[in-house]
């Protein structure tokens, strides 16, 4: 049975599956990020040292996910699923038994490794199980689940320090949830088994007699300009999401004086406004003709948002709300993004492509997470915000372009043609 022609309940199992998959893989972002306030006063290390662990992690994770997508195209993309939710149970216990900055920095490390193939995996098995009129509704899936697991890491973490007053029983908690996924996925890994699949676009081709491009050199899709624009454009946007996962919550207590434990909330409350944009991009993924037109409004509007924030003139309560709702523009445009990545994909390279372009993410948190540090360490709370801004404004900027490099390459193949 061919992806085209999956029966709905089989499509939904397995987008469930990713889904959760993916979610935890978010969740797992968060391992140490919760817990920044209780290692300062545990540890008295500074903004910019906890920020230097997220540029670990992170960098781990980048450099991994742009090989690990060439390991997804020729072994398959299960096995590797497996391998990272292990790799993030190891990251749990190190957490829980770290006693100084070495041994954060190897669950930094071990966290980063096994979040490093999670896109070429997630991508490869969606596009290859998946209908393709479901797909659009698959990546707003897949990005609703990623930001509810950035949402739910706070309150997970916070929740099971104050029930048994250690972080470190918080840590622990978050390594049993990485079993209790990895049980449910082996259960039910015949959903999620992506060398029973059929590439829909493939398939198309073949029966064109067209010649397949998978068999061109391995790297000869980074020769597209599109691929690198998408890199460019998940940088920049990821910036902005570095911003507001880690500092966030001290930047709006510096100025507007509320309590961490409402500040603390700023993040569930982006992440699921995020989830809940998603839900409807999941839709404008199927009306929209030019996604990168979809992209652009969103954004743009959530840089607005995070500028009347940065300024100071809200009422303490109102810049917490207002710093929220800005998530429901990132997330509006999610599942656009992702469309738009499959159309710059040459097939049969998806792999490879998500792999490198969701590298960029990994780069924006590695390098934005100690500059924003910084921002605070030196007294700019408001540059947070601002700084927030303009990379989401810069992240437009690609996605335009992103948008002019496919439009040209159709524009190419229909003069062929």
């Amino acid at each position: 049975m061919t992806a085209a022609t999956a029966p709905l309940r089989q499509d939904a199992k397995t987008i469930g599956l990713i889904g959760l998959a993916h979610g935890t893989s978010h969740f797992f972002h968060m391992l140490l990020v919760p817990l920044f306030p209780l290692f300062r006063s545990d540890f008295g290390y500074s903004y910019s040292e906890l920020g230097l662990l997220v540029s670990t992690f992170f960098v781990i994770s980048g450099v991994g996910q742009a090989l690990s997508g060439f390991l997804v195209d020729r072994v398959g993309a299960r096995p590797m699923l497996f391998a990272a939710m292990g790799c993030f149970v190891l990251a749990a216990l190190a957490t829980a038994t770290a006693h100084s900055y070495t041994g954060l920095m190897l669950a930094a490390a071990l966290a980063g490794l096994g979040n490093s193939p999670f896109h070429p995996i997630d991508f490869t098995i969606l596009n290859k199980r998946v209908s393709q009129p479901r797909l659009g509704h698959a990546f707003s899936v897949h990005g609703i689940t990623g930001n509810l697991g950035w949402a739910v890491a706070p309150v997970f973490s916070a929740g099971l320090t104050a029930l048994t007053g250690s972080w470190r029983m918080a840590a622990a908690g978050m390594g049993a949830w990485a079993l209790l996924v990895m049980v449910i996925l082996w259960l039910n890994r015949d959903a999620i088994d992506d060398q029973a699949g059929v590439w829909a676009h493939e398939t198309a081709a073949a029966k064109k007699g067209a010649v397949p491009e998978a068999s061109e050199h391995p790297l000869a899709f980074l020769r597209l300009p599109s691929v690198w624009l998408c890199f460019s454009f998940f940088f920049w946007s990821t910036c902005t999401l570095s911003a507001m996962q880690s500092f966030a919550s001290p930047a709006l207590q510096s100025m507007y004086g509320l309590p961490l434990s409402v500040t603390a909330f700023v993040v569930t409350g982006y992440m699921l406004c995020g989830a809940v944009g998603m839900v409807a991009g999941g839709f404008l993924v199927a009306k929209a003709e030019r996604l990168e037109r979809t992209i652009g409004a969103c954004l743009l509007g959530a840089a607005v948002l995070l500028c009347l924030v940065g300024s100071g003139l809200l009422p303490g309560l109102m810049a917490a709300v207002v710093a929220s709702l800005a998530g429901f523009g990132a997330g509006l445009a999610g599942p656009s993004r992702d469309m738009l990545i499959k159309q710059a994909s040459p097939p049969g390279a998806t792999g490879r492509v998500y792999g490198t372009v969701y590298s960029g993410l990994d780069l924006g948190f590695a390098l934005a997470a100690p500059a924003f540090g910084s921002l605070l360490d030196h007294g700019m709370p408001h540059a947070v915000f601002y700084g927030a801004a303009l990379t989401l404004v810069a992240g437009v900027a690609s996605a335009s372009l992103v948008g002019m490099s496919v439009a040209q390459r159709r524009g190419d193949r229909k003069v062929a043609a």
